[in-house]
């Protein structure tokens, strides 16, 4: 039996040659969700560069406005961005812009989420009330999302469909547990929404 040889063509190699040097695809996503909920921590957690942050300490003129019965430790809050970079393979790149999360900030919004693929809205089960906002808002605007609950210790742990029920979200949104604080759960968390966002916009 003769054997077959299979000769590359010039478009072929042309064709390589273009993938092996096509630069990566850059993403923009966006991490939304209420006061104190892990936004920092979650983009501090996964991203493979120093991150951008931009704390402030807590001063006594936010105490009637940042409720802080259920995070009597937090010493500091975002007053403009998070800023982190991940990448996932050779030809995908995350950026991640985590946005502030007390009202007087949301004025800020539009700018962060122009040109995001999705948004991951963070959720803590002892004030599920307060990521109501950015659930409303990207409802609003149409930008996909799926829904994470950062289980903090000492707080009660629900099941995704218990957590589903009580925010009212509809059943094509993702909705998982996770730890911002471990790289691996947050990495798994942006891979189901660059999954979303996928079937959601394909284009």
């Amino acid at each position: 039996m003769d054997s077959v040889v299979f000769e590359d063509t010039d478009e072929d190699l042309k064709s390589w040659q273009t993938d092996r040097n096509r630069a990566p695809i850059a993403t923009k996503i966006v991490v939304a969700g209420g006061f104190g909920v892990g936004k920092t921590t979650l983009v501090t957690a996964v991203s493979e560069i120093t991150p951008l942050q931009t704390e402030a300490l807590m001063t006594e003129a936010s105490e009637e406005t940042d409720d802080l019965t259920a995070t009597p430790g937090k010493l500091t809050t975002t007053v403009a961005m998070d800023f982190g970079r991940l990448t996932l393979d050779d030809d995908l790149v995350l950026y991640l812009f985590g946005t502030p999360g007390q009202q007087r900030f949301w004025f800020m919004w539009d700018d962060l989420v122009r040109g995001a693929i999705g948004a991951v809205v963070l959720a803590d089960t002892r004030r599920l009330k307060d990521c109501f906002p950015a659930l409303d808002y990207f409802e609003s605007c149409g930008l996909p999302y799926v829904v994470a609950v950062n289980h903090f210790d000492g707080s009660d742990l629900f099941e995704p469909a218990d957590v589903r029920e009580a925010l009212t979200i509809p059943a094509h949104i993702p909705v998982m547990i996770m730890d911002a604080r471990r790289r691996i759960s947050v990495i798994e968390t942006l891979l189901a929404l660059v999954g979303h966002a996928l079937d959601e916009t394909p284009e």
